[in-house]
């Protein structure tokens, strides 16, 4: 049983999201971990935002079996969704995150004016195709509904998975942020675009849907042996990294952390735990 503590949805921005996260106290002061002369005190907890599964998993294995030998006080913050994470980083209120890849994080930045950088690579999610309703690509037919993740980096990785897998096919030198208007041919496939947490709760109203790895894994689903369709791991620029405000890199607390986030221990953990469904990315190790 998880005892990591629940974030209440605060921001007014992000309340369209509707996600009901649910929250047990804890003190939330930016300055909480700085000492009287504004430098970090290594002693107090480091505070990491990160999705449920397997961010969070990951994290508490840490927790509980490596960061005490490494002198490191670990706390995790649950979010269901991919804007509060990087929201509260920025304002202080978690000391850094673990649940996006690059291309998300160089567009919410953009977006958003924030100043969050990544600090070490992890794992890769495939992305995945799934369906409650065809057993095969082979399957899908002109007039049924598929489901996509409607942000701008994971709507385009979905496209580019689709048409890598002759569902769709794209225009000539559709980019990795494509969108619906890429599609040269959709062979009369319907789409409709969604939150990314809310996927694999549509897959009952759609005919198939694309689902970030994470999100699957939350609802059951083995992207390994469930998915129609699944990300090669090989060369794919989707890593999941541990990111912190700029500025934060050299936090000793941070450095820590990272160290363990790419041990021996955690690639044994992801391999054994997750059987091909979350795949490391910090290469061989040990």
């Amino acid at each position: 049983m998880r005892t990591n503590i629940k974030l209440t949805a605060v921001a007014a921005a992000t309340a369209a999201l509707a996600l009901g996260l649910s929250a047990c106290g804890t003190s939330s002061d930016p300055g909480a971990t700085s000492g009287s002369d504004g430098k970090t005190d290594a002693s107090k907890p480091l505070l990491v935002a990160a999705s449920p599964v397997p961010h969070a998993d990951i994290l508490e294995f840490v927790k509980k079996n490596l960061a005490a030998k490494e002198g490191l006080k670990l706390e995790v913050k649950e979010f269901t969704d991919y804007v509060l994470p990087n929201t509260a980083t920025e304002n202080g209120e978690v000391d850094a995150n673990f649940f996006q890849h690059k291309p998300y994080l160089d567009d919410f930045n953009k977006k958003n004016g924030t100043h969050i950088v990544p600090v070490v690579n992890v794992h890769l999610e495939p992305l995945g195709l799934y369906s409650n309703k065809v057993k095969d690509l082979k399957d899908l037919k002109p007039g049924q509904t598929l489901a996509i993740p409607n942000d701008t980096t994971n709507e385009g990785r979905a496209l580019h998975l689709l048409a890598e897998n002759g569902v769709i096919t794209l225009k000539d030198g559709a980019a990795s942020d494509a969108n619906l208007s890429a599609i040269k041919d959709a062979k009369g496939l319907k789409f409709k675009e969604l939150e990314a947490a809310t996927l694999p709760r549509a897959l009952n109203d759609v005919d198939a849907a694309v689902i970030n790895g994470n999100y699957a894994l939350e609802a059951d689903l083995k992207p390994a042996q469930d998915a129609l369709a699944l990300e090669k791991a090989e060369g794919n620029p989707y890593a999941n990294f541990l990111a912190v405000k700029e500025g934060n890199e050299k936090d000793p607390r941070v450095l820590k952390l990272a160290k363990l986030l790419n041990s021996p221990e955690v690639k044994k953990y992801i391999d054994d735990t997750y059987d091909g469904s979350v795949v490391p990315a910090f290469g061989k190790v040990g």
